[in-house]
């Protein structure tokens, strides 16, 4: 009796420290589920088919199913990665090219500029086609009509450069001045579009939207893709 007091029968403490290694291991993998990684998984899963029930064995499809959802966020969580520096390179590619447009002019669609008294204000028209004439219309800021120009009826572009008279020989002040044209098709009276130009003065980077704008005295900031010609 002393001896089966003192020294308890073989085997009946072995399942208790069992059960409780295997909660705590069940316990530490949901806990690190958030963290997974394929090496992870694959540690994980040769584990638990070794230690299955010879009886009752885990179904091979529920791991082919669990390998395939990881892969698949692994795979898009990699893309977005490389995404995101594909778009901060192209972003600085953009600013270095877009660096060495400082002091050249360019050529925007717009309808007003800021004018500076004895400079000009030059631009184009989009002329549609079966145009019979085009005239090119400036005003002041208050809409009243500073000067008029006879453009070609050509289709396409059609530059235009206005040095500062106005149509009563006047010169005109500085200041905003919008700019219109109109084409007559086919008797008909047709507005047309209008490009000015500006020199770009400096270079602005947004990297929240990756867009590069190009800052002019005379059209203000311009983004990269509106313009159209650069001279």
């Amino acid at each position: 009796m002393t001896v089966n007091a003192t020294n308890p029968v073989p085997g009946s403490s072995t399942p208790a420290p069992t059960t409780s290694t295997s909660s705590s291991s069940t316990s530490t993998s949901s806990n690190g589920v958030n963290g997974l990684t394929m090496n992870d998984f694959l540690t994980l899963m040769t584990a638990q088919l070794q230690n299955q029930d010879p009886l009752d064995p885990t179904d091979s499809n529920e791991f082919l199913d669990q390998l395939s959802e990881l892969s698949t966020v692994e795979g898009i969580s990699q893309l977005n990665t490389t995404l995101t520096s594909l778009s901060s390179s192209m972003l600085s590619s953009q600013a270095l090219s877009s660096a060495a447009l400082v002091g050249q002019n360019i050529l925007a669609a717009a309808s007003s500029a800021s004018y500076v008294s004895g400079s000009t204000l030059s631009g184009a028209v989009q002329v549609p086609d079966g145009a019979s004439s085009v005239v090119l219309t400036i005003a002041n800021a208050s809409g009243a009509t500073v000067d008029q120009i006879a453009l070609s009826p050509s289709s396409g572009l059609q530059s235009f450069s206005w040095n500062g008279t106005s149509s009563s020989g006047a010169a005109a002040p500085s200041g905003t001045y919008n700019v219109s044209a109109t084409a007559v098709v086919s008797g008909t009276n047709e507005s047309a579009t209008t490009l000015l130009t500006g020199t770009v003065s400096s270079v602005t980077l947004d990297s929240s939207t990756n867009s590069v704008t190009l800052n002019t005295p005379q059209l203000g900031g311009v983004p990269l893709s509106s313009v159209q010609q650069i001279d």
